[in-house]
């Protein structure tokens, strides 16, 4: 029992402090084309800007995580940047900001 409790201790103080649900690989997959030509439309193909501002990391790491995410679910009003929340769960939401954030859209 003893060790369990250490283990799972140490799982729990590893992990972040944000929940998001396992993503299947197939929606992954979904969810890097959408960053790449969806997102990409407006934010540019390497995401470096366009109509909408770049979406790299270096740009990105400066703002909020919370307020990423409700760009990414709400979009801005009085811009052409739209709500994905019809699109797009909570948690996926959340992947798409890891991705950004860790600057994992570069290997789209």
């Amino acid at each position: 029992m003893h060790k369990f409790l250490v283990l799972a201790m140490f799982v729990l103080a590893a992990a972040p402090c944000y929940a998001v649900a396992e993503i299947p690989l197939t929606r992954q997959a979904e969810l890097r084309h959408l960053l790449k030509h969806d997102c990409g439309s407006c934010h540019g193909m390497s995401l470096k800007g366009g109509l909408g501002p770049a979406l790299t990391e270096d740009i990105l790491v400066k703002k909020p995580r919370q307020m990423l995410l409700i760009t990414i679910l709400e979009g801005r009003p009085g811009t052409p940047m739209p709500p994905w929340k019809t699109f797009l769960s909570r948690e996926e939401a959340n992947w798409l900001v890891d991705v950004l954030l860790q600057g994992q859209a570069d290997a789209l």
